[in-house]
């Protein structure tokens, strides 16, 4: 079957290709030439322009009816007034586009060539130019305004009794975080990242963890490299001791980490009642939430469709918004007829190779459901804070002892 419509394929262009030429021949010999083109021709021409406006304007109209209301309901106190703003939008374009279209086929029909009359050379008109510069501007001048009110409307400073989540991304991945009772946010730092606090949250636990990390890894280098040395190519030493090199300083930022009180409450123990979560998070309806996004590796994009909100993730920076849910999650499954149907957190950014799949469902509870769910989580939390007190005061006293891995240099 593929092999005849390849066939049939090669044939058509073969045909065209013989008509060209049968076109060209019949044009030699009646002695005329490519640019000349008779009156009826261009008759012709212009009434096709007219019929081909009306059937352009009919497929557009069904593709407005067939596809015009195409999302979802919002979800979001804000996303009504998003919904506005693109609605109106679309109506000054579609008016733009049908007084530009109508008046392109129009002069096409008009003005078609005529041996007997000759085109107006109208070189300048300063009326015409203050209006096609004036009424632009003020059209697009009333969009700006209205979307920058509408973006400022998502992106200002939340109310005090809103519920702060950190949304954390790395390729290829979303982990969300909720504070825990003390309503403080434990400081978290990329040099404690490992994979059981991929997160960094700082905590005396977490620094004790990170430096054995690094000083096995240290250690194991070093013994490679006193046994290999000999046996080893001179750059393969060179890169050995480079590493060793870096995981110094990597352990030097670790001990440089310093505690601090952030309303009356440790920076090493504010993160340990954390909750941190994957896989799904979940938000009470009617209730403000701010959104505290970051990012590990590059920049990624948290798009909630349903909500109407989306915001970039920048490597070392931290980017907001606001939202308040109005739909629960079992109500919009009755409202779409889906049971199956959730929210979703995606990414709206290409990040790389599996970015089509860096997502995490959201699930908009009532907030006695919120509540419970909340409870249930985990906490990181550390079991003997007084055992670690004790490590933490032992590490830094073998750091200021030791030389060799408390380098005063501040580029180590």
């Amino acid at each position: 079957m593929k092999l005849l419509i390849l066939l049939v394929v090669i044939l058509g262009v073969i045909a065209i290709i013989q008509l060209a030429k049968v076109n060209e021949l019949s044009a030699a010999l009646r002695k005329r030439r490519e640019e000349d083109i008779s009156y009826s021709d261009n008759k012709m021409n212009a009434n096709l322009m007219l019929v081909f406006m009306f059937a352009f304007y009919i497929s557009v109209i069904y593709l407005y009816l067939a596809y015009g209301d195409y999302l979802p309901p919002s979800a979001s106190a804000h996303g009504v007034q998003t919904d506005t703003l693109m609605t109106i939008n679309i109506i000054l374009i579609t008016v733009v586009f049908l007084i530009v279209q109508t008046l392109l086929f129009y002069f096409a029909y008009k003005y078609y060539y005529r041996e007997d009359r000759k085109a107006l050379f109208f070189a300048h008109d300063n009326k015409l130019e203050l209006y096609w510069t004036v009424v632009p501007s003020i059209v697009l001048a009333f969009i700006i305004i209205y979307g920058l009110k509408t973006w400022n409307d998502i992106t200002d400073e939340a109310s005090e009794d809103a519920l702060t989540i950190e949304i954390y991304a790395k390729q290829f991945d979303w982990t969300a975080r909720y504070s825990g009772d003390n309503g403080q946010f434990g400081h978290s730092d990329y040099n404690l990242i490992t994979t059981a606090n991929p997160l960094g949250v700082v905590t005396n636990e977490g620094i004790i963890e990170k430096m054995a990390e690094i000083e096995t890894e240290i250690a194991d280098l070093e013994n490679y490299l006193k046994s290999e040395s000999d046996r080893m190519p001179a750059s393969k030493v060179e890169a050995t001791e480079d590493k060793i090199q870096r995981l110094k300083r990597h352990k030097r930022r670790v001990m440089d980490l310093r505690d601090y009180d952030s309303g009356g409450v440790s920076a090493f123990e504010a993160g340990k009642d954390d909750k941190i979560v994957k896989g799904e998070f979940h938000i009470p309806i009617g209730k403000e939430v701010e959104f505290v996004f970051r990012s590990r590796d590059v920049t990624h994009s948290a798009y909630m469709p349903h909500f109407r909100a989306q915001m970039n993730t920048s490597p070392g920076m931290a980017t907001r918004l606001k939202m308040t849910p109005t739909i629960t999650t079992d109500s919009m499954r009755t409202v779409l007829n889906n049971p199956n149907f959730n929210y979703v957190l995606l990414c709206n950014k290409v990040c790389g190779a599996a970015h089509f799949n860096m997502q995490i469902a959201v699930v908009v509870d009532s907030e006695t459901d919120y509540a419970k769910w909340l409870s249930e989580q985990k906490v990181f939390l550390a079991p003997n804070p007084d055992e670690t007190n004790e490590d933490m005061k032992e590490m830094e006293t073998e750091n200021i002892q030791n030389p060799v891995t408390a380098s005063t240099d501040p580029t180590k």
